[in-house]
Parts: C-alpha cells; structure tokens; sequence
C-alpha cells in the first residue's frame, strides 16, 4: 500500500460535512441526511479529495453527543455518499464504536480530534479496517479548550504531541504510511498560537513524520485578524490555507472547497507544474 500522500498528492482538499445543530459555522444546515449526502457530493464534484463526515460538534464550549445520536445522524450519510460516490470518506469522531459503523458503511478514514486518547479502541478499530487515520492536537476538551491556553513553546509542543500519538498508534499497529496529523488550529490555542502554527508546518510535519491536515476555515481568529468576527470568513480562510500550504501542509480542511480549489489551480498554474486539479 502507497503512503497516503501518494495515494492522494497534496496540495489536496478535504470537505467538510457537520451533520450537527450547533457547529460554529454551518449548524443545523445538514441535519436531513438527504441533504448532507447531497452535500457530501457537492464537495466531491467541486474537488474534495475526502469527505469529512461529523456528528458531534467540537466548537470551543460544545457539549458532547451520545453514542446512538451520533451513530443515527452520520451512519446513513456515509452510506448514501458511498452508494453515489467512490470519493474517500473520513469518519470524524472520538468514539470507536461510531468509527467502526462508519468504516463498515463505506468510510476509508478515521478523524480523531482526541489523537485516539479518549477511547483509545479506536486505534485498533482504524488497525483492523486497514483505514487511514488522521491524529489531532487538542488541549484539554471543547468546553473548556480556550480558556486562556497556555504553551512555553506552541511549536514544540504540538510537534511533541503529535509524534507521541503517531507513535502510540503505530504501536497498536497501525501502518505509519496511513497516518497523517493535525495541530488543531483554534483547539486550545490563540491568534498567536494559531500563527505561530501555520508558519511551522513543515517543522510540525517532520516531527510527526506523517503528511499534515490544516484545518482552518472559518475559524475565529480569522476574524480576529480581518477586525471583524462577524464577517464573511472565506477570503480570509483561503489566503490562511494558501499560506499553510506554502509551509508544509498536505492537505486543508474547509467548508468552502469551489474557492480553495480555484486558489490551488492558480497557484500551481503559477508554480508551472503543468499539474491542475479537477
């Protein structure tokens, strides 16, 4: 098996599906599993090359979902996505059981913003389906996530986290080639922090040893930096992905992939690499 970044070249897209009511940005809009699988497709046909499926918020102060209420909102959605699509889906949960519904029902990734501490079983859930894994830096929980997050070296430290978990999970026997890493913008950390994060993915990625996700768009700080959190976020979100992937990021995480996929055309049309994404 091709390491992931061979599987799926970089720069790459990963599309976002929340299945959720209170999401930070698109809460309650893909509730009906009809219109999330529709808008799962969308994703795909504009250029995502995965598909990121999720029942449980992780917004800074979210509360957790139960078990059967997440198996109930995302199980059907990867389904109908599968049964329309061969596009790679990710499962984004904490939870084993949810992660193993979702690998059965036709998901090729698991998306963990625990890094596989909460329910450590889902290292050997992503070992047993042979599915790629995605490992992510959080501090603390989402309720409590950003107050006041504190680090004596930001860079460092998340690097040292995320080698940690890669190893953790290899441990478990989890194949290294399918394992890529997240420094989890906004998850614990301020605008500075954030910064300081994008501006090191290439240092963060050696660390880990694994190609790495950026997840950005839309984000608070982002309106933080533009002197408006109240509007629209997407050029922001953009010009911040084109930087991440200037630094070393794989691949972005976004809510909007029809303006990132446009920015990633110019920018290799510009680099000359002949190489356009569809």
């Amino acid at each position: 098996m091709q390491p992931l970044d061979a599987r799926i070249p970089g720069p790459a897209l990963m599309g976002i599906v929340n299945v959720t009511p209170d999401s930070f940005s698109d809460g309650g809009l893909h509730l009906d599993p009809a219109v999330a699988v529709a808008h799962g497709l969308r994703l795909a046909a504009e250029g995502a090359a995965i598909v990121d499926v999720g029942g449980e918020s992780t917004r800074p102060g979210s509360e957790g979902v139960d078990l059967d209420e997440e198996l109930r909102r995302v199980v059907d959605v990867v389904r109908g996505i599968r049964a329309a699509s061969d596009v790679p889906i990710s499962i984004d949960t904490s939870k084993a059981a949810v992660a193993e519904a979702a690998l059965a029902a036709g998901a090729t990734m698991v998306n963990d913003v625990t890094a596989g501490r909460a329910d450590p079983r889902i290292l050997d859930v992503a070992r047993d389906a042979e599915a790629d894994l995605c490992l992510m830096h959080m501090l603390g929980e989402p309720r409590t996530m950003q107050d006041d997050p504190r680090y004596d070296d930001v860079v460092a430290e998340v690097g040292a986290f995320l080698r940690e978990r890669v190893e953790a999970a290899v441990a478990r026997g989890v194949d290294p080639g399918r394992i890529c890493v997240d420094p989890g913008i906004g998850f614990g950390k301020t605008v500075d922090h954030n910064l300081a994060l994008i501006a090191a993915g290439d240092e963060l990625a050696r660390a880990a040893g694994c190609p790495l996700v950026v997840g950005l768009s839309r984000k608070r700080f982002l309106g933080a930096l533009i002197g408006d959190p109240e509007r629209d976020r997407t050029t922001a979100s953009v010009v911040a992905g084109v930087a991440a992937l200037g630094r070393g990021a794989w691949m972005l995480r976004v809510h909007d992939v029809a303006p990132h996929r446009d920015a990633l055309r110019v920018l290799q049309a510009v680099a000359g690499s002949g190489t356009m994404p569809a």
